[in-house]
């Protein structure tokens, strides 16, 4: 029936109204499929804190899925590349996601097949780290694509 109550048991329903309204306490329906319905006598507020809290911890234990950048310009030479390329690599084996973009300044937006190939080039590199989640698209100025780790976070140990 409740935290204060002594005998939990079957009561009729009129009866576990009473036992709340001696109490000043609310009579909570816990289970309704049950046979017969379980019921609890309860002060409904702190019941929904508490129901509140539980969902937020939930929340908080949930795996959260971290994003990191590498940007590229569509004239990136080789050893720049390079250094992003291991840094990309370091990020999908700690397993975080890679959002990869090229930024077209002015008139660089002229080498969109550049940029797409860069990044086509940028995926392959990285196809036994990651596998692309999506191929590269140009929204505005920028052309991006996302690689999201293949296994898990792999601790070093």
């Amino acid at each position: 029936m409740g935290d204060n109550i002594d005998e939990p048991g079957v009561y009729p329903i009129e009866e576990a109204r009473q036992i709340a309204d001696e109490l000043e306490l609310d009579l909570v329906e816990i289970s309704p499929n049950a046979d017969p319905p379980v019921c609890k006598v309860v002060d409904y507020q702190k019941f929904l804190y508490h129901q509140k809290k539980r969902q937020k911890e939930i929340k908080a234990k949930a795996a959260k899925t971290v994003i990191k950048e590498i940007r590229f310009g569509p004239n990136t030479d080789e050893h720049d590349y390079n250094f992003k390329l291991r840094h990309a690599e370091k990020f999908l084996q700690d397993g975080a996601k890679v959002k990869a973009f090229v930024f077209f300044k002015g008139r660089s937006i002229l080498f969109k097949e550049k940029g797409e190939i860069l990044l086509l080039r940028f995926a392959s590199d990285l196809e036994e780290y990651g596998k692309v989640e999506q191929m590269p698209r140009l929204e505005g100025k920028r052309m991006t694509m996302f690689i999201a780790p293949k296994g898990g976070p792999k601790k070093k140990g």
